[in-house]
């Protein structure tokens, strides 16, 4: 297996894995791969910095306690930007365009939509975000 850091024409940097640089090449010529943000084809390499490990005797720079302050804070904001919000599920494409158009009441929700749903509420000017962290829907808590 191989890694390559890939970039599309709309500047969306990501990771994709590949059995050979042979199967990369077959894939992006067949249209197979796409970047995950926008679905644009136009996809080619980055440029990829190695990945040495640390020295195991320095530290890893990473600060644990601040990063998880720090996704913490960005739940307990997600959370409250949702109070009041109605969870939909699947059917959030269909609910955001209604609203858009005026065939059903402007109510805050949120749920869950597929890429292309998201691109195509997108193109026809409805209002749409994706929330940055996952939201569990309420039929699997407790």
């Amino acid at each position: 297996m191989i890694v390559f850091d890939l970039r599309c024409a709309n500047e969306h940097v990501f990771e994709a894995w590949f059995g050979s640089s042979a199967a990369y090449d077959r894939q992006r010529e067949a249209g197979q791969v796409r970047c995950p943000l926008c679905d644009s084809a136009d996809v080619g390499k980055a440029v990829m910095a190695p990945n040495v490990a640390a020295k195991g005797n320095r530290g890893g720079g990473v600060d644990q306690a601040g990063a998880k302050r720090m996704l913490a804070e960005l739940a307990a904001a997600q959370a409250k930007a949702l109070e009041g919000s109605e969870w939909v599920g699947g059917s959030f494409a269909t609910r955001a365009r209604a609203m858009h158009t005026g065939e059903e009441a402007h109510v805050s929700i949120h749920g869950q939509a597929t890429l292309a749903e998201a691109k195509a509420l997108a193109d026809e000017g409805v209002p749409v975000a994706p929330l940055p962290l996952p939201v569990t829907p309420p039929e699997q808590l407790n």
